[in-house]
Order: structure tokens, then C-alpha cells, then sequence
């Protein structure tokens, strides 16, 4: 496959990038800063671009098999300047790929959002969800609704808390009201993209993750 990882340079992103080299695909690595992405390899583009930038997103797109979203910002200030990052850039995407032709999408979303909110507790759903990162929540919420209403071969992946390390590629994988573990390494979490990306199996499903 020809898989376009859109917030490639860092995070999960960059991990996706790895997962989908190592499992034998051609990768195009997107992002503002393309070179921080410490990862060399044959079937590697790098591809400097802004997720938020219209052109940039129609330039890229075609021409891939699916698209894994995993654009984030650094911090908090992200959303005090720009409250929609998530979504704003996701419609982007979902436009170019309705225009390109391009069918499978897998999103990056969080554990907390949709139907998963009701798997919290009472604090955290309080707290965390509800108050210290409500502007977050409250965007991944309208990147979730246009990615359902996009008619493609959406996937939405909601891990729970991130954690650095290894991937142990033994982890809970939920459509339903199922509990997972409360945390996931994010190696994990993009095993998890890039096999979304490959099969069928999760297809038009938000998926929550822990492990």
C-alpha cells in the first residue's frame, strides 16, 4: 500500500510511519517539519506541509491508498489559538480524498470522546474531559462528526492514556461498551493505525484502545 501519515515528524505520528515501513509499505510523511522524523529508509517520502493549509492538503493527497490523521498540537496553547485544529484539518483531508478518489481514512481521536465518555469516571470525566482539556475533547467530538459523514472508509481510533515505550502488540481493541485498559503505548496505538489501514475489519467503527 501507499499510506500518507499526515503529523508525521513526532509522537505517533512518526511511530506510524515506522509501523508502516516495517510492514513492508511505501510511506509519505507529512508534516510542517518533515526532517525532525529520525526514521531513513527506501520506500520513505518526506513531504513539509501544513495540515491546515488547503493547497498543501490537495497537493499531497492523491495518489495514496489510505490516510492516517495524527496531526496534534504541542500543548494546550494550540487550541487557544486555534479551537478547531482537529477538525478544521481533518475536513481538509476528507475534502481532498472525496476529490482524489482516496477512500480509507483512519483518525487519530481520544478515549473520552463519542460513546467512550461513559467508560470515565465521574472525576475524570469531570476534571480532565470536562475542564483542563475540554477544548480538545470538544474538537475531537466535531472531528469525529464530519469523518462519520465523510462516506469513506473511515476508521477512528480512541486510545486511553499514552504511554512511552516498546509496542507489545497485545492490546484491547472495542467497538462496543466493553472496557480496555487504562493505558496503551503509543507504539501500540499506531500498530493499531496502520493494521486499520490494511483490513477491513474495523471499517466505519470507533475503536477504543488500551493495553
Amino acid at each position: 500500500m501507499n499510506i500518507l501519515v499526515v503529523g508525521a515528524s513526532q509522537g505517533t505520528g512518526a511511530l506510524a510511519v515506522k509501523a508502516a515501513l516495517d510492514r513492508g509499505h511505501r510511506v509519505t510523511a507529512f508534516a510542517r517539519s518533515p526532517e525532525k522524523l529520525t526514521v531513513r529508509h527506501a520506500s520513505l517520502t518526506r513531504v513539509a506541509g501544513d495540515f491546515h493549509d488547503k493547497a498543501s492538503v490537495d497537493a499531497v493527497v492523491p495518489g495514496h491508498d489510505a490516510v492516517l490523521v495524527t496531526a496534534s498540537t504541542s500543548g494546550i496553547s494550540g487550541f487557544r489559538k486555534n479551537p478547531n485544529y482537529f477538525s478544521q484539518g481533518t475536513a481538509l483531508v476528507v475534502s481532498a480524498m472525496q476529490s482524489a478518489g482516496v477512500q480509507r481514512l483512519v483518525v487519530l481521536s481520544a478515549f473520552g470522546v463519542g460513546e467512550s465518555r461513559a467508560q470515565n469516571g465521574f472525576l475524570l470525566n469531570t476534571l480532565i474531559v470536562g475542564l483542563v482539556l475540554r477544548g480538545p475533547f470538544q474538537d475531537h467530538e466535531r472531528q469525529e462528526k464530519l469523518v462519520k459523514e465523510s462516506g469513506l472508509e473511515w476508521v477512528i481510533a480512541r486510545p486511553t492514556r499514552l504511554t512511552d515505550g516498546e509496542a507489545r502488540h497485545r492490546y484491547a481493541k472495542e467497538t462496543g461498551a466493553n472496557k480496555v485498559p487504562s493505558s496503551i503505548a503509543r507504539a501500540d496505538v499506531a500498530d493499531f493505525l496502520v493494521e486499520a489501514a490494511e483490513v477491513d475489519t474495523w471499517v466505519r467503527k470507533a475503536v477504543q484502545l488500551g493495553g
